[in-house]
């Protein structure tokens, strides 16, 4: 398991100990507040890493196992970054509206889901069949389911776990969780109730850094969950990232073509170099005999001048 690494001086330099003002607090966050300044409560950070870390495990261990992970963030603050968050890790979230029923009524919101697809299957030809009114309500809903929808449409079932933040604007998710048994990771600030909160992390639910920092944090342990659900089954990273199939009938019928073209090539060069060591070795055979008629030449010269000269010799002998 390899949690991304963080540190207390990060979530103090993104305001996570900051709380709300001192007559805006619950009795229940009494334990995680660490005291006030300025008429502001501090929590304590060191509490807060501590419960960081164990919902970080939780998170992790669930998604390595398959699970997977909605996150709930509807104000605006959050919108964003919990966008960005689920889309990095593959998961889903809700960021606009939290519809009654997501959870308990499943069945109706899959209708809607459906409803949404359909809608974003038009094209222009068949908007064109529409009058300019119709158009207008067809546009109209999609962007109405869109918003309140387009974050889980390709969600199959009730999510196995919920990432919240502020738990006072997104309590009715939170009862709806707890009433089908889902648990929850959530955020809690000095003025949030702990009730229906499995794994709580106190912490600043309305500065955008904090925010932020948070969701940052949950897709990276996500990613990190889900290479280790790949790992334990046995399948190969790199060999997943090529997913080339092996039978190319087409290419291989191209492959032999330009083999049967270059062959015949090869075939003409090696034949080249037979002829050039033929012509070669006939040059060479051409010039040795030259070099034997010229010597024969000179052997019979050397004997013609040597009977001369005997028989020049047998003369003058013979004149004494």
């Amino acid at each position: 398991m390899n949690l991304p690494s963080y540190s207390i001086r990060q979530l103090l330099e993104a305001g996570v100990h900051f709380g709300h003002q001192t007559h805006r607090w619950n009795p229940l966050m009494d334990e995680y507040i660490y005291g006030s300044r300025n008429g502001i409560h501090i929590l304590d950070l060191t509490q807060t890493l501590t419960m960081l870390d164990t919902a970080l495990s939780e998170i992790h261990k669930l998604v390595a196992k398959g699970g997977s992970i909605l996150f709930v963030g509807t104000k605006r603050q959050a919108q964003q970054s919990i966008a960005e968050a689920a889309s990095k890790c593959a998961q889903y979230y809700i960021n606009y509206r939290w519809l009654g029923g997501t959870l308990t009524n499943w069945n109706t919101v899959s209708n809607s889901i459906l409803r949404l697809k359909d809608l974003e299957a038009f094209d222009e030809s068949q908007l064109a069949l529409f009058t300019k009114k119709e158009r207008l309500n067809i546009e109209k809903e999609h962007q109405k389911l869109n918003l309140s929808l387009g974050g889980i449409k390709d969600m199959k079932n009730i999510p196995d776990m919920l990432f919240v933040i502020d738990t006072n604007k997104e309590a009715i998710a939170i009862k709806e969780a707890k009433k089908i048994g889902i648990p929850v990771v959530a955020i809690l600030d000095t003025n949030s109730s702990t009730d229906g909160v499995d794994f709580p992390i106190p912490g600043n639910d309305d500065a955008s850094r904090a925010i932020s920092l948070y969701c940052d944090l949950v897709s990276k342990t996500i990613l990190d969950g889900m290479e280790s659900q790949l790992g334990s089954a046995g399948i190969d990273l790199g060999e997943a990232q090529t997913p080339l199939s092996e039978d190319f009938p087409e290419e291989e019928v191209l492959e032999q073509e330009v083999a049967d073209e270059v062959i015949p090539e090869d075939k003409k060069e090696a034949d080249q170099p037979k002829s050039h060591s033929s012509e070669a070795k006939a040059e060479l055979k051409s010039s040795d005999g030259a070099e034997d008629n010229s010597n024969v030449g000179v052997s019979e010269k050397e004997q013609d001048t040597v009977k001369s000269d005997v028989s020049s010799k047998t003369e003058t002998a013979k004149g004494k």
